[in-house]
């Protein structure tokens, strides 16, 4: 239920596309956030402006602008052509606003759903992508940007503590800044019957400012996919851990989709370090069709204590969680998704999700 529109002005294009889809899919899924009479926050939806030769050099200039039911994101990104053998430019400005639940959301119903804890994160940033020519199994990025995290109640008030009366900042003022330099790099490799992919992302803070935040985080995910005959079966061990300055919203959370399905988003525990392993099994049921089977399990590793004020103790989260369920994968120009799981507390959740959208 909802509308898409391609509108082309001069050598720019405009694509709109509004939709009510998510509202109904939401609703049965997740709990009431936040009460608004707002009529704009039944939309969820998207507008992307791209510009191919903005000053005739063929400078490229993205604007997007993506609305979900309680979060938004503005991202304006600027590319200048350069040479395939040297590092690809990219300068951007983002701003995004979304409910804090992995950390600051209150758990219920056994852990399977999460709802809020009165703690939004408004987010600003600017910085430079340098995107490194790719080898043939190798890819690699750095960027460094000047971020600004200023903490919200739900009614958009700055706050500098949470219902608990415990700081929600490092500074413990109403906002955090920080310099970071960041470094991904990727390797993956694929053939006919398997493929392998390695991920490791590694964030430090720069002190350009004594007042600002000082930390080194990394985080790494390691998948392999085999083919068994018809089916296929895919693991995934992800983890990760900070050092240094760290505010309660830095904190890995863990539980939720993409994370370890049967709890609610951060209900497992929220901490210093991770670590998840999913491993699920896909087989075909018809040509359109496909069933699944799958476990997850994460861990904070102990380090939800290390959390400055412990949301995670205060809110009773184990720390520790295991998922397991079955799901069905419909192969349309929608791809639509269901997945049915249950956590370690006997409690079921039902997950909807489109993976892909034809375009």
């Amino acid at each position: 239920m909802g509308a898409q529109k391609s509108i082309h002005a001069g050598k720019a294009k405009i694509d709109v596309n509004v939709d009510f889809t998510h509202k109904i899919c939401a609703s049965m899924m997740l709990p009431s956030l936040r009460n608004t009479g707002n009529p704009l926050s039944l939309v969820i939806g998207s507008l992307c402006i791209k510009h191919p030769n903005l000053f005739g050099g063929s400078e490229k200039l993205d604007v997007s602008w993506d609305k979900g039911l309680y979060d938004s994101n503005i991202l304006v990104a600027y590319r200048r052509p350069r040479p395939q053998w040297v590092a690809q430019q990219c300068f951007f400005m983002q701003h995004s606003l979304s409910p804090e639940i992995g950390v600051h959301g209150i758990p219920v119903d056994n852990f399977s759903h999460s709802g809020s804890g009165g703690v939004n994160l408004s987010q600003f940033s600017v910085g430079l992508d340098l995107n490194e020519p790719a080898s043939s199994k190798w890819s690699s990025t750095t960027s460094i940007k000047f971020e600004n995290v200023r903490l919200l109640s739900d009614d958009g008030r700055s706050i500098t503590r949470d219902l608990d009366g415990f700081p929600v900042t490092c500074s413990g003022k109403t906002h955090d800044s920080m310099v970071v330099l960041k470094q991904e790099s990727q390797y993956a490799k694929a053939n006919e019957r398997s493929f392998s992919r390695f991920t490791m992302q590694i964030e430090q803070g720069i002190p350009v400012l004594s007042k600002w935040l000082i930390f080194n985080r990394f985080k790494f995910v390691v998948s392999k996919g085999i083919k068994l005959g018809p089916a296929f079966l895919l693991t995934s061990l992800t983890g990760g851990s900070i050092v240094g300055d760290m505010a309660p919203y830095q904190a890995f959370a863990i539980g939720g989709l993409g994370s370890v399905r049967g709890y609610g988003e951060g209900a497992v525990g929220s901490g210093r370090s991770c670590l998840v392993t999913n491993t699920e099994l896909t087989f075909p049921l018809s040509k359109m069709l496909e069933g699944s089977v799958f476990l997850d399990c994460g861990t904070d590793l102990g380090s939800g204590r290390l959390v400055p004020g412990n949301p995670a103790l205060r809110q009773g989260k184990p720390g520790s969680g295991i998922g397991l369920g079955y799901g069905l994968r419909f192969k349309s120009p929608l791809d639509f998704q269901v997945d049915y799981a249950i956590n370690a507390f006997q409690q079921k959740t039902l997950y909807f999700g489109i993976t892909n959208l034809a375009s």
